[in-house]
């Protein structure tokens, strides 16, 4: 029997558009997803799934979560046929859409399955087999979040030429931000298809408000390795304006990112896919990190504290 962890992840600017070349800057939670794997007598793979959840969010990913188990197996060469297994799935990190759920599974279960029949794979194999992974739950998969999920910390992540990079951001010391959950869930795949009908509906629009998101992941990277956090958020709630007018936000959590901003925090924006999922709101200071998530959890939605950032 072996065990692997992956990290939930937070994308703070440049979410939706990876594979348009758009920069992101994200970050790992300190919060995991742990796969364990065992042999069992048999054939095939079974799958017990104790992660706690947003309501019904297990069950609208189950067919996209068995195809991406059956990938990753392909992917490393495991024949469940002669070597039945058992993977149990639980942790810290709650499932919903837009905190890296699917990815931290891919990587949890490459690390599990690498560890129980001693593949000797390093860790960019490891993220490249979770990247594969994460195909059935996106179409296509950009790579950012595994990325994440994988190395931990807060990172710079771009493609170029179908090449993925990264690279390290250092703040001059951590801070916290509080992530809500609106309740809705989406369908990763179904938005790559809304973002190509705006490309096709509008190019020169398109084209307009990516060079914008660029200029906007630049100036988040430059502010956070300064310790502007005041520049950080104005930003992001600039970047979150953006998205409205992009139709990749939610009523839902419009709302909500004007409760994080009535409380206090420092700005705040749709963060994941889009559209549903998670709002990330920039809360430096455990005092503030509190207020905005007792105001959350006082409208009921989910919430997680995390800190962030740091050498």
């Amino acid at each position: 029997m072996a065990k692997g962890t992956g990290f939930g992840k937070t994308i703070l600017i440049g979410d939706q558009f990876v594979l348009d070349e758009v920069p992101a800057v994200v970050s790992s939670i300190p919060f995991v997803t742990e796969s364990t794997v065992a042999r069992i007598d048999g054939e095939g793979w079974v799958l017990q799934d104790d992660r706690i959840e947003v309501p019904g969010y297990k069950e609208k990913k189950r067919e996209q979560q068995g195809q991406s188990i059956d990938r990753i197996l392909d992917v490393m060469g495991i024949d469940v046929k002669k070597t039945p297994i058992k993977i149990t799935v639980g942790g810290t990190l709650l499932a919903g859409s837009g905190v890296g759920a699917s990815a931290a599974i891919c990587v949890s279960l490459a690390r599990a399955l690498n560890a129980e029949f001693t593949l000797g794979l390093p860790i960019e194999e490891i993220n490249r087999v979770a990247w594969q992974g994460e195909f059935p739950y996106h179409g296509v998969a950009s790579g950012v979040d595994n990325t994440a999920s994988t190395y931990g910390g807060l990172l710079l992540f771009w493609l170029k030429d179908d090449q993925q990079h990264f690279e390290k951001i250092q703040t001059p010391k951590p801070f916290e931000i509080v992530l809500a959950n609106s309740g809705v869930t989406v369908n990763t795949a179904a938005l790559d298809e809304f973002i190509d009908q705006q490309k096709s509906g509008d190019p020169q629009l398109f084209a307009a408000r990516l060079a914008t998101l660029t200029t906007q992941v630049f100036a988040v990277k430059t502010a956070l390795e300064a310790g502007d956090l005041e520049a950080v958020g104005k930003v992001l709630s600039d970047n979150h304006r953006l998205l409205i007018d992009m139709q990749m936000s939610h009523e839902t959590l419009d709302s909500m990112c004007r409760t994080a901003l009535e409380n206090g925090a420092l700005g705040a924006k749709v963060t994941g896919g889009g559209r549903g999922g998670y709002m990330v709101s920039l809360t430096p200071g455990k005092e503030l990190q509190e207020t905005v998530a007792a105001a959350f959890e006082k409208q009921g939605h989910k919430v997680i504290r995390a800190t962030i950032g740091g050498s």
